[in-house]
């Protein structure tokens, strides 16, 4: 499938077909329709001078809007209404022929830049083109360039550009025609993430902390490189605490993506985790945003970590918390995590009151141990791991069984 072929800009919507004109400079692209939008941006990408057929098509939609307007505007009178027609046709016709030559005259040659992705916090983001500093020549992308091709923070990225307009300090890319050497088009026709074949994990994270509930959580609920975990228990459990030392035990080791995203979380906690976190948080809301917000957000950041394990790496996304999300939206987020067959991996280790389905990994926090300071305070007999010799070897799961049925006094 072509990154821009006709079917992937029919299923566009609207707003994306509209972003991607004002990238390409097609005036008069918000009066077209549909299929004539698409025409002209299929004709501006095809290396062709479309300025004439969007001009074209932008007056024939003037024109069938003027006897609209004419019907309205019946108290100002038939001077200014005849006056206001004439001057729609004058204009009408200026669009429809002066522009083609104008914009011969005056377009540059198409300029070629390639960098590496820096995406930010709204799905847009810039071609560095001296990575990793910014600079003057850096390169705008839109947030619809980057879901069409998928792109993740650390690609290399090459395609056309056009110089910045007026109200605009970079120039914007135009189309991307490489992405890590290849041809966007062949990037585009992998398989989508959500058919690969996954796999319980098999690669246990070593956390190698002191602390005794890590401690705790690596031996007798362990994670590994796909896990799909849920750190649960009732205020004051300590749950974000537990998450915050995990995320930054993670975050020291190689070839693993550690993502904090923080939704529905005190105020004071955003500060806590940007002071003590393992890195800035990519996505930070408090409670007092609204259930949409918050699922829009941590959705985004989970796209983008599927993005990096479909290409072969290992995601791992601390989300803080589940519980500001509707239920299915908090499924789908962490129905996302998979060890994928022959491939990379994408862990989700995330906050909750309670279990929402679906984990391969609980780890139940007790509150009445926190509170008096005794650890690890970890509810042995509510935590779990599914298929723990995977990670552990046929030892380690009998370890741990024993431990749990001593914890809940089964001989």
């Amino acid at each position: 499938m072509s990154v821009l072929d006709r079917s992937s800009l029919e299923d566009s919507p609207l707003a994306d077909l509209h972003a991607l004109a004002s990238e390409l400079g097609i005036d008069g692209y918000r009066r077209l329709r549909k299929a004539d939008l698409i025409d002209a941006i299929l004709a501006r990408q095809g290396g062709e001078n479309g300025a004439g057929t969007v001009e074209d098509a932008a007056a024939d939609a003037e024109a069938a809007e003027r006897p609209r307007r004419g019907r309205r505007g019946r108290r100002g009178g038939r001077a200014r209404r005849d006056a206001d027609e004439g001057e729609g046709e004058a204009e009408a016709e200026a669009e429809a022929e002066g522009p083609v030559a104008k914009v011969a005259d005056t377009e540059p040659a198409e300029r070629v830049a390639e960098g590496v992705v820096e995406l930010l916090g709204n799905g847009s983001g810039f071609l560095r083109v001296s990575p990793p500093d910014p600079s003057d020549d850096d390169v705008y992308i839109s947030a619809a360039q980057v879901r069409r091709c998928e792109l993740v923070s650390g690609d290399r990225v090459g395609g056309p550009v056009r110089p910045p307009r007026r109200s605009e300090r970079y120039p914007s890319l135009i189309r991307v025609d490489t992405i890590n050497g290849k041809a966007a088009d062949e990037v585009a026709e992998g398989i989508h993430f959500d058919d690969l074949p996954a796999a319980f994990p098999t690669q246990r994270f070593a956390l190698n902390s002191d602390d005794p509930t890590l401690k705790a959580i690596e031996w007798l609920t362990p994670l590994g490189r796909g896990s799909r975990a849920v750190i649960a228990g009732g205020p004051r459990a300590g749950k974000s605490e537990a998450l915050r030392r995990i995320a930054a035990a993670l975050a020291a080791q190689d070839g693993v993506d550690v993502t904090v995203v923080l939704a529905g979380v005190r105020p004071e906690e955003i500060g806590d985790w940007k002071e003590h976190g393992p890195g800035e948080p990519a996505v930070a809301l408090s409670f007092a945003a609204s259930h949409d917000a918050q699922s829009q957000a941590v959705e985004r950041a989970v796209e983008t970590a599927k993005r990096i394990a479909s290409r072969g790496g290992d995601a791992v996304l601390v989300l803080d918390t589940l519980d500001g999300l509707h239920p299915h939206a908090a499924r789908k987020i962490l129905a996302a995590a998979r060890d994928i067959v022959d491939g990379g991996s994408l862990t989700i280790i995330a906050t909750a009151s309670k279990p929402v389905g679906g984990e391969t990994t609980v780890i139940a926090l007790d509150a009445a141990l926190t509170s008096t300071g005794r650890f690890p305070a970890l509810d042995l007999g509510a935590s779990g791991t599914l298929r723990p010799e995977l990670l552990v070897g046929e030892a380690g799961a009998d370890a741990i069984a024993q431990a749990r049925a001593q914890a809940l006094g089964v001989s």
